[in-house]
């Protein structure tokens, strides 16, 4: 017998955390394991105490002690306990011991699920204000293959206690919304953040996969994660899964350029090689630990209703895929805040690309009336740490554009000579000139409109790419 989850249709409004505990634990078929590094059995304890729980709970465990959590899960080469790779294993190895210990033939209408998280909360100093990961590995009828949904969180309280009932109360959404929201799982992210204050806990990273969720786009879901607030900033690499910024950029070099890749074309493949070209030659970059990035601001996105145009997003991020790119999408309108993020994570070298016209809008005070301390609070981020801005030059009529010449507002040609004259701000050498006359808007409307002669002014990969997908409004 198959027993699925379809029509059961009792529960339709929303639900207190203790409520929603109740409905899993009042479906016979739904049958599991919770393993809770780190912050306490926060998630099973809503389970117990909703009542009914020993037909949903086939075990709780917490190992804490490492060395018993490596006898069990195995060993963790970077010696590190919160991690994508702890949750994996728990997830695996909880999954298989209940597969093993209950035997499907008595029990034919059981529908397993593990559910692990592995966290660090506050730490007594309160300069570390911890993080976690959680998941959950299910399936919605019991001959179902298991799907999974992993994330990571990133607290933002300041008291242990309250960080843990927030783990808690989130843990109850996810393993509800995995079973009575899976068919959405869009909507099934914003319930996550059922009767939680969405400034107490962070959703920087999330992946859907197995075959509930052959059709869910990871990269929209990264994308819904800034659109909704959850976090500032998503990451996804080459292959479209979603990766955790604080894992990649950890005290990496990193290379970054901001653009609207709306479509990728040569002069962003020439700022791309001729930075990397400068930084292979700079003593204080190690190119073995180096991660180059191509950065997107969410109002890049917005189309003219004041929304996202996803489609045109996701063609964006298809053609950065295909040519390997690690892409990440930010609420960070000013370049400050970029700066200000990634020194979160690295005091590495770092290095953002960015043509004329972007450098002076750095320079203009409107920019900055929201900071108490103006423009030199945001220089003071912008430049903090060991970060250099690299200038791609702009021609205008016969002249050109670039560091020794461009010009600011008057009330900033002090601080602009400043940052300039220690070598804060760099000119790209040997740019391509020919390729300065391409502009990516230019391009658009000339794929739309099927105009001859697009193709020469992108990659040749680009331009395969686009004519084979019919990427932005391309036909033919």
């Amino acid at each position: 017998m198959v027993v699925s989850l379809k029509g059961d249709k009792n529960f339709e409004n929303v639900l207190s955390t203790v409520d929603k505990a109740l409905r899993i634990n009042l479906n016979e078929h739904i049958y599991g394991t919770f393993a809770e590094i780190g912050a306490g059995q926060e998630v099973a304890r809503y389970f117990f105490r909703a009542g009914g729980a020993s037909g949903t709970i086939a075990k709780t465990m917490s190992a804490y002690d490492r060395g018993f959590s490596d006898a069990i899960y195995g060993a963790e080469q970077d010696k590190r306990y919160v991690t994508k790779s702890r949750l994996s294993k728990m997830l695996k190895h909880e999954i298989n011991l209940l597969e093993n210990r209950v035997d499907r033939k008595n029990n034919p209408e059981k529908m397993f699920f593990a559910f692990a998280n592995t966290v660090a909360t506050i730490d007594f100093a309160k300069k570390f204000k911890g993080h976690g990961w959680m998941g959950i590995r299910f399936q919605t009828h019991s001959q179902q293959e298991y799907s999974e949904i992993q994330m990571h969180v990133r607290f933002h309280l300041i008291d242990a206690k309250a960080q843990q009932e927030a783990l808690g109360i989130m843990g109850v959404n996810l393993i509800y919304g995995a079973y009575y929201k899976h068919n959405k799982p869009r909507s099934l992210i914003k319930y996550l953040y059922d009767h939680i204050d969405p400034h107490a806990i962070e959703i920087d990273t999330i992946n859907f996969s197995g075959p509930l969720f052959e059709n869910v786009d990871n990269r929209l879901l990264s994308l819904d994660l800034v659109k909704n607030g959850m976090t500032q900033a998503v990451m996804f690499g080459p292959d479209g899964k979603n990766i955790l910024p604080a894992a990649v950029l950890y005290k990496k070099n990193i290379l970054a350029i901001r653009g609207s890749f709306r479509p990728v074309t040569k002069v962003n493949e020439d700022m791309y090689e001729k930075s990397y070209k400068m930084i292979s030659n700079d003593s204080e970059f190690d190119l073995e630990n180096t991660i180059s990035i191509f950065e997107i601001t969410l109002s890049n996105l917005l189309s003219g209703q004041n929304d996202v145009n996803e489609q045109d997003f996701l063609d964006r991020a298809e053609l950065l895929c295909s040519s390997g790119k690690t892409v990440m999408i930010t609420n960070f309108q000013e370049y400050y805040k970029l700066s200000d993020y990634f020194s979160n994570y690295t005091t590495k070298k770092t290095v953002m690309t960015m043509g004329v016209d972007n450098l002076i809008k750095v320079f203009e005070d409107k920019y900055y009336s929201n900071l108490s301390g103006g423009i030199l609070e945001a220089f003071g981020k912008l430049f903090k740490h060991n970060i250099e801005i690299y200038l791609y030059p702009l021609i205008k009529g016969e002249k050109l554009i670039d560091s020794s010449n461009l010009q600011v507002e008057d009330n900033m040609k002090n601080l602009y000579k400043y940052f300039k004259d220690n070598l804060k701000i760099r000119d790209i050498e040997n740019f391509n000139k020919s390729l300065l006359s391409i502009y990516s808007w230019e391009v658009l409307e000339e794929i739309k409109n099927n105009s001859p002669g697009w193709e020469q002014k992108l990659p040749e990969s680009i331009s395969k790419l686009i004519k084979e997908k019919k990427l932005f409004g391309y036909s033919n």
